[in-house]
């Protein structure tokens, strides 16, 4: 048995063809399968079923991946101790984010970051929470930046700021006679919301009233994952929505005055940094967590936990 070969398993089982595996393994096809079949000869079981398309692993395969996937990060592991002992950053650093943090807070730290480590390939990727949590598992990204607590079996979560919610409504919205805002004012027709599997789309839901109807009895219905289009919907088409306090930062005066925070206690969403439990490039995950932390703007900088606030799931 080879590192080599558990490599091969664990290419097949992420993309599920054994020709992409082979690409991204830098092997030919014929290689990668005969491998993985003296593998399979050696252990006297068949880790994957062909017979499916895509192929899938069988059940004790399933139990063998698992195992490769921690020894294949234990042995990664090993010239990471010497890299870091030299502070010696470098390789490929790839993040997942997902979509409503990335425009806004990206721009805080990343230039930085990247000046700081030029020897570093930073590679992003805008992924919802699902899709970074699998990526995470079967090890094509290296750390998430996510609303939390995720409670995922296996995802090593460290949270980093809290950021308010606050609402933006067109400028006919009565929201607006007031200066600040309860979640009982937001039992209204004309809210716009997300499209399904975004995090964001949940928290607001679960805010407002999980039965809500997005845009109430609108004759529209308009489906979204950004939440720049909800802007320029709710300013032509009326209506309302809640946005994470980094997003309304680069407003201009007249948008600005469409805003409204809450009361206390103040809805806010956690956002923290998620690994795989057995995560590598410990150390250089540390520094981006402090460059991060470095660049946030006061209003959501890192503090002790408020009493003051309500921490939407």
């Amino acid at each position: 048995m080879t590192l080599s070969q558990l490599d091969y398993i664990v290419a097949v089982d992420t993309y599920r063809h054994f020709a992409t595996a082979a690409e991204a393994c830098h092997v030919t096809q014929p290689t990668l399968s005969m491998q993985i079949q003296k593998l399979e000869d050696e252990l006297g079981i068949l880790v994957f079923d062909r017979s499916k398309q895509p192929v899938v692993p069988t059940e004790t395969g399933q139990a063998v991946l698992a195992q490769a996937r921690d020894v294949l990060r234990a042995a990664r592991r090993i010239p990471e101790i010497v890299s870091e002992s030299k502070d010696d950053f470098r390789g490929d650093f790839r993040i997942g984010i997902i979509p409503t943090l990335a425009p806004y807070l990206l721009p805080y730290f990343i230039g930085e970051f990247i000046a700081k480590y030029p020897a570093v390939s930073v590679q992003i990727q805008e992924l919802v929470t699902e899709q970074i949590i699998e990526r995470l598992r079967n090890g094509l990204i290296d750390v998430g930046l996510v609303v939390t607590p995720l409670t995922e079996n296996g995802i090593t979560e460290i949270p980093l700021f809290e950021e308010p919610f606050v609402v933006y409504a067109a400028d006919s919205n009565p929201l607006l006679t007031k200066s600040a805002l309860t979640p009982a004012d937001l039992q209204m027709d004309g809210l716009w919301l997300l499209t399904e599997g975004h995090c964001f789309r949940n928290q607001v839901m679960n805010l407002c009233g999980a039965d809500r109807q997005a845009n109430g009895t609108n004759a529209l219905r308009y489906e979204t994952g950004s939440l720049e289009t909800l802007i320029k919907l709710i300013d032509k088409q009326g209506g309302f929505t809640l946005l994470p306090y980094l997003a309304t930062l680069d407003m201009d005066t007249t948008r600005q005055a469409r805003l409204r925070p809450f009361d206390l206690p103040q809805p806010v969403r956690e956002v923290s940094l998620v690994m795989h439990r057995s995560f590598l490039k410990r150390k250089l995950i540390n520094t981006f967590r402090a460059e991060i932390l470095t660049h946030l703007p006061d209003e959501v900088s890192s503090k002790e936990k408020s009493s003051q606030v309500v921490r939407l799931k």
